[in-house]
């Protein structure tokens, strides 16, 4: 906490004529949001923007304290404004599409996700955040199995070590009936993302299809220590008491952003 009230009060010092200004205005919010003083860092943003009203970045800054605060909508708006300064889609700005379409898919407005995210892939090169966020969308409605697997593989190729793209694949491998390949993906995942409740739930449901019964219950256990939030909850504690067969197996959407 000291140390980013100490860079607020450094970047504090940048006078408003300096070229540093702009950039070190949207540090403070950053920071400023990070101490959970998202209504300061909301507001400084918004004068900012006033200021500049056609500089890109202070919107994009904006959208992306709103999705950190889970107001997809809000941020998805900010995010529209800043692609609208853009104008004709330029590889310099693919997050701001890859940003959007996360909003979007939040918001369960797929076909202008999937829209936004194509875009993200194809102006990133193929960034593995995108075939990951994109691949396991796809996934989840089972749609494209094929490509989309092809696509995690890819990211999982790309950023070995990152649980959230590993547990991409381990899903991707349940939803298409593999558990025995599902199990040995999940298990890396949880490995490299231990405190994640989402990760956590997935080998548990991998666990239960492949018999291995007693460490499903572990698992769900455990990701229900890990303060799930209340949809997630109420689906793992049907799971505890039941078992797989009667629960809906979970998909929640957790691709890492």
């Amino acid at each position: 906490g000291d140390r980013l009230e100490d860079a607020i009060a450094a970047y504090g010092g940048i006078a408003r004529t300096s070229p540093l200004y702009q950039n070190a205005q949207i540090q403070i919010a950053v920071d400023m949001d990070r101490l959970d003083r998202s209504k300061e860092a909301i507001a400084r943003l918004r004068t900012l923007i006033r200021q500049y009203p056609d500089a890109v970045e202070p919107l994009t800054a904006l959208g992306d304290i709103l999705r950190g605060r889970k107001d997809y909508a809000a941020a998805a708006s900010e995010y529209s404004k800043a692609i609208a300064l853009i104008g004709e889609p330029n590889e310099r700005f693919w997050t701001v599409y890859y940003a959007r379409g996360m909003c979007y898919e939040r918001l369960k407005l797929w076909p202008s996700a999937e829209k936004d995210l194509k875009l993200a892939l194809e102006l990133s090169g193929d960034h593995p955040l995108v075939l990951n966020y994109l691949g396991y969308s796809w996934i989840e409605q089972k749609i494209f199995l094929e490509e989309a697997m092809a696509m995690i593989r890819r990211a999982v190729e790309l950023r070995p070590d990152d649980g959230y793209i590993v547990d991409s694949l381990g899903w991707a491998y349940f939803s298409i009936g593999d558990y025995e390949n599902a199990v040995i993906h999940l298990e890396r995942a949880v490995q490299l993302q231990p405190d994640d409740v989402t990760i956590n739930d997935h080998l548990g449901d991998a666990f239960w299809r492949v018999g291995r019964k007693i460490e499903a219950r572990f698992q769900w256990q455990h990701a229900l220590e890990l303060e799930p939030d209340e949809e997630q909850e109420i689906a793992i504690k049907e799971k505890l008491k039941n078992g797989l067969e009667d629960a809906d197996v979970e998909m929640s959407a957790d691709a890492g952003s």
